[in-house]
């Protein structure tokens, strides 16, 4: 089965620096999740949005970190809100040539 992509952006109503003191204990919890090659933290400062973009090696560890404790407090903290969540699955071949980090 193909790698999975998950794509997540919300809207954040502290300071950046406020944002990244309170996500940065989070780091090695997520590094744990069952399944998860890798995860890059994204933020635009300007927009105030973050995010992330995760690597995982199933559909099913995809989920279940979206059914998870985890993503419930994320999405539940009050600082955060307009959340967009996707997935999609990777073009394996193609990510290759383009020196993706995959699988």
């Amino acid at each position: 089965m193909s790698d999975m992509l998950l794509q997540l952006n919300f809207k954040y109503n502290v300071t950046s620096a406020e944002y990244e003191g309170a996500v940065s204990p989070l780091a090695d919890q997520f590094a744990a999740v069952p399944g998860l090659r890798w995860k890059i933290w994204m933020i635009n400062e300007t927009e105030s949005e973050a995010g992330g973009i995760y690597l995982f090696e199933d559909e099913a560890s995809l989920k279940a970190l979206l059914e998870s404790e985890l993503a419930a407090g994320v999405m539940a903290h009050p600082a955060l809100s307009d959340f967009s969540v996707k997935t999609f699955a990777v073009m394996d071949a193609l990510t290759v040539v383009t020196r993706g980090p995959v699988g």
